[in-house]
Parts: structure tokens; sequence; C-alpha cells
């Protein structure tokens, strides 16, 4: 295991991409977005994916320099085409597109489709919130990505759907929440599986259905169960028909070879209600009416979504990201793949600039 400066990461991350053809721009969207993710806490979105986005590239599921185009829209609709870009790239314009149209009427409602893994779903209801407005995401996949079992049921049938939302507050960080519909996401499973330690009770059943603690059977036809059971179930489907039927992006059972993702984003502009100093001011005292509850444990304290990232990111951004050997490894082999050397990979992780 090594920390190391998120700065450097990301520079190397960026040069990865830039050698399998990511103009620069791209390149650096992606690696800022994987980097993130990595600060945050959330690794299982973070540089952990370089090695499988450089595949899914080579293997021409995934396409560089891809642009987001409608597909149909009106004032406070869209329906956004990923070209199987990017998601972070793709993402990135299609939440710029919905809060464009939220500013102009208020509210809208944009789904994207046919694009690559989109990471971290939390990352756009930052983005949303930083632009003052509220807003919702709903995310699923179509073929690989359906690694759930529905709550009743023993084999994969759902998408490891995701919720994020986000409220801005006037003077205070926005409320983010980011959570998976599945127990954990599954690229906590590939960390665990890197690191080579099992993961806790009620994560997993095997291929026949049976609970287990191998992270390894995920990826030999088991199945990550819901949280909460029928909660974490139920969520997963409205999920899946907001992000893949409403949209027409195509649900779980839409069967494929790769990673594609669905979306359904919804984007409200508090900026347009009668009242907006009202909905500061009721935002911030209910918050602080919640942080207020006296701590269950001595010591303890109410936590609101979005507070464990942000410490995070600011102990991250001192102490460096820590990756294990596997993660870095593969990294490696990434870079080596797209022309760059071990040397190179290890003098820039050390600060050098790495070549071009």
């Amino acid at each position: 295991m090594r920390n190391l400066e998120a700065e450097r990461v990301e520079r190397l991350v960026g040069t990865i991409f830039e050698h399998a053809k990511s103009e620069p721009e791209e390149a650096a969207t992606i690696a800022r977005h994987l980097v993130d993710a990595n600060l945050v806490g959330h690794d299982s979105h973070g540089v952990i994916r370089v090695s499988r986005y450089v595949r899914f590239w080579r293997e021409g599921t995934v396409r560089a320099n891809q642009r987001a185009t409608l597909a149909f829209e009106t004032d406070s609709l869209a329906l956004v085409d990923g070209h199987r870009g990017y998601g972070q790239a793709i993402g990135e314009q299609s939440v710029r597109i919905g809060i464009a149209k939220a500013g102009t009427s208020g509210i809208a409602l944009v789904g994207l489709r046919e694009v690559g893994h989109v990471g971290r779903v939390g990352a756009w209801a930052e983005i949303a919130a930083a632009a003052g407005q509220v807003s919702l995401h709903f995310v699923g996949t179509t073929g690989i990505g359906a690694l759930m079992v529905p709550f009743g049921g023993s084999d994969r049938r759902l998408s490891l759907c995701v919720i994020a939302v986000g409220v801005p507050c006037a003077d205070r960080p926005p409320v983010i929440l980011d959570i998976a519909t599945s127990t954990v996401a599954e690229g906590k499973v590939f960390v665990a599986k890197n690191k080579g330690v099992p993961v806790p009770e009620g994560w997993l059943i095997d291929k026949d259905g049976r609970p287990t603690t191998d992270p390894n059977e995920l990826y030999a036809g088991g199945a990550l169960l819901p949280f909460g059971g029928h909660k974490g179930s139920g969520l997963g489907i409205i999920t899946d028909l907001l992000a893949g039927a409403l949209t027409g992006a195509g649900t779980s059972q839409r069967r494929e070879k790769t990673m594609i993702n669905t979306m359904c984003s919804i984007y409200i502009d508090p900026h347009r209600l009668p009242d907006r100093a009202a909905f500061d001011a009721e935002t911030a005292a209910f918050l602080d009416w919640v942080k207020g509850s006296p701590p269950a444990a001595p010591g303890g304290e109410v936590l609101l979504p979005g507070d464990v990232e942000r410490r995070t990111r600011a102990k991250r951004l001192q102490d460096g990201i820590p990756l294990d050997d596997t993660t870095l490894a593969e990294i490696t082999q990434a870079a080596e793949s797209v022309g760059l050397s071990r040397a190179e990979v290890e003098r820039a992780l050390s600060g050098e600039a790495p070549g071009r």
C-alpha cells in the first residue's frame, strides 16, 4: 500500500488516456473524476477503474472523443445520446444541458443513454449544487452491470443502480446523498479482490445462491444482495425503470458484453420559486436541528450526507491517496499497454512529468 499525491496520480492517469487517443481535455476530465472519487473515499469508482476503461477502449466498447448529442428535446426535457463515449466526459456534458434547461424552465428532466461507466454519481449532484440547483440522479446499467439479485430471488436480475441527490445550502456545503441500491457498490468488492481480503457477510451470494465472503465469487457468477432486503430491491427496480425504460436506454434485461450506463436526472432551480430566501432559511434551520441531536455515543456526532466525503477529501489531499499494490500494478500494466514505460510511470508517481 502506498499513499500518493493526488495531483501526481491525476497527471499520470490523464497521460494514460491521452496515449489511449483521448484528446487532452477529455483525458484530463476522466482523470479528474477518477482521482476525485479516490479523494472522497469512493475508491470503488476511482483509479482502480483505469485498467478496465483502457480495456473497454481497446475492445471498442467505449469510444474516445465522443460528444453528447440531443436525440430529443423540449424546453424542459432532453434525451442525450452519449455514443458510447467515456461516462465522465459525456456525463459532464449531460449535466450542463440539464442545468441550463432548469435555469430557463425551473425544472428539467434529462435522460442519458449509450454511455460508458459514468463514475461516482454524487459528482453530478455536486456540480448541480454548485450551480445552485437541486438535482436527483438515477443510474442503471445494461449488460454486465446486472449484478444484483432481486429480493427473494437467487440470481442476477437487477442492475447495480445508484441514486444521488444534491441540495444546495446557502452559506454552507450542500447536502449530497450518493447510495447504491445494492448492499455495496461492485467496485468495493473489486477493491477487496485486489487487496486479497474477504468481504463482510451479507454482501454476496455465489452462483448457486449461497452466502459467501469470497469477493472472487462475484466474478464467477455470483451476485450482490440489495441493501435492506426489499427496500434496496424496490429502489433498484424503480431506478431501472426511470433510467432504463423512461429514457428508452434499456433496462437490466438488455444483456450486452460491456458496461453501458443509463441515467435519468431531474434538475430544479430554487431561484425560480416565489421565495428562495424561505427555502434557504428552512434548509439551514432544519439541518441545524438535525445536527443538534445529542450523540448516541460519547464524542460522537450526527453527520449529514456528504460530510464524510468532504472530510476524507481534506485528509487525502494532505496525506495522499492510498493505493494497494494490485491496483498500482494494474495501472502500470494499462500504462504500458498504451506505450508508457514502467520507469515513466514510477517517475510520474514520484513527481516527474510522465512522457507524452
